[in-house]
């Protein structure tokens, strides 16, 4: 297997701050607002985002994290079955801007399952999509708001982010067989 570097650390660190600013900058006449990262890795990148956005603005919006197992259509996600277990979200949704965060944006079945799932929870004003890659290969007509980069694939390619949180390191990577 190849193995290539995409992101760094720094660079990781660097796209989440920028991405941090263009939230804050579609936002800035609603300060309702709400982060919720799809777990797993869409939850340490939802807490670091939601941490530069109180360094930015002083006001620190509230956290969620989702599980979506039950929303997948594809069957292949190791999440399935589980139901809501993991689901943390400790406030309510309703008339909310909610920015909803995923570490890789591939067919837009994730945010499909994940937006199916926070509609069950409450009634969002309006939902966002932030993605730290975004990869391609659309099956379903979503596409992220925010992008910390754009990284073109073939299907049998994989992209593989690590977090410090999840993983013990930062960083993203694309592997080929």
């Amino acid at each position: 297997m190849t193995r290539i570097a995409i992101m760094t650390a720094p660079e990781l660190e660097l796209s989440l701050k920028r991405i941090a600013s263009e939230m804050t900058e579609a936002c800035a006449a609603d300060k309702d607002i709400a982060l919720i990262g799809v777990l797993t890795r869409g939850e340490p990148l939802a807490r670091r985002l939601a941490g530069h956005i109180e360094e930015m603005e002083g006001v620190s919006p509230p956290l969620g994290a989702l599980d979506i197992g039950l929303h997948r259509d594809d069957g292949g996600h190791p999440a399935e079955g589980r139901g809501f277990e993991r689901t943390l979200i400790d406030f309510d949704l309703t008339g909310r801007g909610v920015f909803l965060i995923d570490d890789v944006f591939f067919t837009g079945r994730t945010a499909r399952a994940a937006i199916d799932a926070l509609m069950e929870l409450g009634r969002p004003r309006k939902i966002w999509l932030a993605a730290l890659i975004d990869r391609g290969h659309r099956e379903l007509p979503f596409r992220p708001d925010f992008i910390g980069k754009n990284v073109p694939t073939a299907l049998a390619e994989r992209i593989r982010v690590r977090t410090r949180e999840v993983d013990g390191e930062d960083g993203v990577w694309l592997e080929r067989e």
